[in-house]
């Protein structure tokens, strides 16, 4: 038999650009992805015995990135209970080299623990204090200039200032070939999240910051593919891929 791997990977992406062209599909997933998030969906879910606050498609997304790009560091900002540096650091094992860079403004003593005494701690680094504190992306900027691939995940305080600042700061170091992920883009399209009280809503958002940054800085692009293809996502047009 003959090797259909190319073409099947033409295939799929052809399949994901006509989903994502399906405006009809686009609006029934994004009801049932507001309908799900007054459930808590997105904390559903775990890595390897520590609480992912991710959604399915974006934790399968996230593996993909990391193991096509091989970033050898990895920077998070929010922590949060921690599943997200392990789904880092465990695709960072596999590949060989890597280390993740996590920061939180508050990394609470029992997560603390929960990341450090895991298997994968000797490929996570946290440092507690404000993503966009001079002191902080100092410490973020020493880290990624001692590497060559650097991949940048932002999923802190999703208001727009507060994002908008960290794609300033953070955008940069992402290196060429490599992601930027914006996450919970889709603040925008749903409903105000009344059940679970934040500062960011519509108009507010990580979606906001990412459409004025993007009016500034050259060099970065939705990833075609990869946006297309998620359909209920967290961060619908997130995940970015710096060209030059």
């Amino acid at each position: 038999m003959s090797d259909d791997r190319a073409a099947f990977e033409r295939e799929r992406r052809e399949a994901a650009a006509r989903m994502a062209a399906d405006a009809e599909l686009a609006a029934a997933a994004l009801d049932v992805n507001a309908a799900a998030d007054r459930h808590d969906w997105s904390y559903q879910w775990s890595w390897l015995g520590v609480p992912v606050i991710q959604l399915p498609t974006d934790i399968v997304a996230l593996q993909e990135v990391i193991w096509e790009t091989r970033p050898q560091l990895v920077i998070e900002t929010g922590i949060a209970r921690g599943g997200s540096l392990i789904l880092s650091a465990s695709i960072l094992e596999l590949v060989g080299e890597g280390e993740v860079l996590g920061i939180d403004i508050d990394i609470r003593e029992h997560n603390r623990r929960a990341i450090e005494s895991h298997p994968l701690a000797h490929r996570v680094r946290m440092v507690e204090g404000s993503s966009v504190d001079e002191a902080v992306v100092a410490q973020a900027t020493t880290a990624a200039s001692a590497v060559e691939r650097v991949m940048v995940i932002l999923d802190s305080d999703h208001t727009h200032e507060h994002v908008l600042a960290e794609l300033r700061a953070y955008a940069p170091l992402v290196t060429v070939g490599q992601f930027l992920v914006v996450a919970d883009t889709f603040v925008e399209a749903i409903p105000p999240q009344e059940h679970r009280p934040r500062p960011w809503g519509p108009g507010n958002n990580p979606a906001t910051a990412l459409q004025a940054w993007l009016d500034e800085a050259p060099g970065f692009e939705p990833d075609r593919f990869v946006n297309a293809k998620l359909l209920v996502t967290a961060s619908p047009g997130g995940y970015l891929r710096r060209v030059r």
